[in-house]
């Protein structure tokens, strides 16, 4: 199988090219050359689309499979899909669940409204670049474009830092403010396993909008920071507190407190979405110990969270300690 990976040395095209390799597929990369590497045998190919011309490394090409993380404007991915159009086979495109229109239903499937953008657009917010490029993509490849709406993604590499915030928070040992309830349901995927079903499906030559995420509950709460506590051997103490006197005291779901989206949260429908589209299409995804203990394991060979390859940084993740410490001091004993 040849395999083009537009990106390729972040968190999820990382992921991807590596399991491609694992495979034994003949595995090309486009971007710029300036982040990360490659495993050996990959080919690399140098190359800004955003720049007049910044496509031509790929002029002479022919590929199978096109994976594209691309997040930025869709003019750029509207550019890469047209000149890719006759070389390759099939188009794979790392969307997200953020295209879709709110408010958002809980248990929503691929159906629900999305965003609208325009797929030419020079610009526009996380939402609208992502909705916009899954048009453009749409508007050149239809049937052979494969839209992974992926939502939560964990695993090793994560560029982010939610589940490695939790993680060294953990590892720092004493009384951890665990936002309850702890058996709230918990929506995300491994890295590994939306690498893997996007190769499988789109090697398969399947087409449409795919919410590629667990099913809500595959983890809870508990779960993950329970198997926290047991991969870093700390001597932490789970202090479960209420979601109330956590919002009351100004912390911020998600931000503050990665991961968590409390019952009744307006964004709560982001770990609540239908998957039963990617479930019959052969989504499999692993247990939640597998996924922390990776990424632990990870973390301490790369000693911290790398930086976002060729895209901005984000805000760092995580509760302030001393604003945890005042939480904790306020809660009763238990």
């Amino acid at each position: 199988m040849r395999l083009l990976v537009l990106g390729g040395t972040g968190f999820v095209g990382g992921a991807t090219v590596a399991e491609a390799a694992r495979r034994g597929w003949s595995v090309t990369v486009f971007n710029r050359g300036l982040h990360g590497d490659v495993p050996e045998g990959v080919r690399r190919l140098r190359g800004d689309r955003t720049a007049p011309g910044g496509l031509a490394a790929l002029a002479d090409g022919e590929w199978d499979l096109v994976v594209d993380t691309w997040d930025g404007a869709p003019r750029a991915a509207l550019d890469a899909a047209r000149a890719l159009a006759d070389s390759v086979g099939h188009y794979v495109y790392v969307s997200s669940g953020s295209v879709y229109a709110e408010p958002v239903q809980p248990g929503s499937g691929e159906d629900a409204p999305v965003v609208d953008a325009a797929p030419d657009a020079d610009d526009g917010d996380y939402a609208r670049n992502k909705a916009g490029a899954e048009r453009a993509v749409r508007e050149v490849f239809g049937d052979r474009a494969l839209l992974a709406r992926a939502g939560l993604i964990l695993g090793p590499g994560e560029d982010i830092g939610r589940l490695p915030w939790w993680l060294g928070r953990i590892a720092r040992g004493g009384d951890v403010l665990a936002p309850g309830p702890a058996n709230l349901p918990l929506q995300y995927v491994d890295v590994r396993d939306l690498a893997s079903w996007m190769l499988d499906e789109g090697a398969r030559g399947r087409g449409g909008a795919y919410n590629v995420v667990s099913r809500t509950g595959h983890a809870t709460m508990g779960e993950l920071l329970d198997a926290c506590v047991a991969v870093t051997g700390a001597h932490a103490r789970l202090r479960w507190i209420p979601p109330e006197p956590i919002l009351a005291a100004g912390v911020a779901p998600w931000n503050d407190l990665p991961i968590w989206l409390p019952p009744g949260h307006d964004y709560r429908w982001l770990q609540e979405r239908d998957v039963t589209r990617a479930y019959a299409a052969g989504l499999t995804c692993r247990p939640v110990a597998e996924t922390v203990a990776d990424t632990w394991r990870w973390l301490r060979e790369v000693g911290g969270v790398p930086p976002r390859a060729g895209r901005p940084a984000r805000a760092a993740v995580g509760l302030d300690p001393a604003r945890e410490a005042a939480l904790l001091a306020a809660a009763p004993a238990g």
